[in-house]
């Protein structure tokens, strides 16, 4: 009698103990009790394949990063995989756009310019939407959709520099100009075209070749007209050169087309995205522009 007593009182305090922490084992009677499950968990879980997107986050107005989840006038930014910041920009726009589409949730990852290639290769992610320029060297290596925008390339100089007056690209040659661009891009090989110039010093983001302009360390950036404008937001002593078509770069047409890149294997990815961007309409340059136009408006001042 003792010992069953005893056993009893045992038992007893068993399950008061579970009953007030919640934990997960038994009663004691054969039911299990009840795990607590926290708000966040049932918030965030979706049953919905996941887009993942890899692009610089430091290439404004195309993308950026930023500390806050909305922009100025509201916009939601996309947290930034393993970080705890915020992605926003035309590209991140349009991403949302298709992974809404295409019934997926969306999943940004921060990467330098210069491996952004190599990480979608190794599985990081699954496509580059990333202001990319489709070139024939790209093909070979990528698939991509049709254009989801379409720029124009311009020349950045200081705005008070020996090469404010320029109006065309003959008017470069000769001068010993000292030219820079984006490292891994397709202006890379335009820069040959400026006889006499001087070449070799190229950067990791558009925001340090501005600098290098600003800081007289270059003459000349060549880039495409709506990185420009973004960076005169915030760079007051620069200023934008547009070309006539009849004296400009050779072979610029190939930055123009700004396409969405999937490995060169996953054709299925690609139409899969090429799809949704049909569903939507994204070939109306009109669209295009007016959202390019909002983005350069939210962008953050540090961008």
């Amino acid at each position: 009698m003792r010992k069953s007593k005893l056993l009893s009182l045992v038992l007893a305090g068993c399950m008061a103990f579970g009953m007030l922490t919640g934990c997960s084992g038994g009663t004691g009677t054969g039911e299990p009790v009840q795990e607590t499950v926290t708000e966040s968990s049932t918030d965030t879980a979706s049953d919905k394949a996941v887009l993942k997107v890899g692009m610089e986050c430091a290439y404004a107005p195309f993308n950026w990063t930023q500390d806050s989840a909305t922009t100025p006038d509201g916009s939601i930014a996309v947290p930034i995989y393993d970080s705890n910041y915020y992605a926003y920009g035309y590209d991140v726009a349009v991403a949302q756009m298709l992974a809404d589409e295409m019934g997926m949730d969306l999943e940004i990852h921060k990467v330098e310019w210069s491996s952004i290639g190599i990480s979608m290769d190794a599985g990081d992610y699954d496509c580059i939407i990333a202001g990319m320029g489709k070139t024939a060297e790209r093909e070979m290596a990528y698939s991509f959709t049709i254009p989801y925008y379409f720029r124009d390339n311009c020349i950045v100089v200081k705005k008070d520099g020996p090469y404010a007056d320029v109006k065309g690209l003959s008017e470069l040659n000769g001068t010993g100009c000292k030219l820079t661009t984006q490292l891994g891009t397709g202006w890379i090989p335009l820069l040959d075209q400026v006889e006499g110039a001087e070449t070799g010093t190229n950067y990791e983001t558009t925001s340090e070749c501005f600098m290098a302009i600003s800081n007289g360390v270059a003459d000349v950036c060549i880039v495409d007209l709506p990185t420009a404008q973004s960076a005169l937001l915030t760079n007051d002593d620069l200023a934008i050169i547009v070309f006539d078509e009849s004296d400009s770069f050779v072979g610029d047409d190939e930055m123009v087309n700004v396409c969405i890149a999937t490995r060169k294997d996953d054709t299925e990815l690609r139409d899969k995205i090429q799809g949704a961007m049909d569903s939507i309409g994204w070939n109306d340059k009109a669209k295009m522009d007016e959202l390019m136009e909002k983005a350069i408006s939210q962008q953050p001042a540090a961008n």
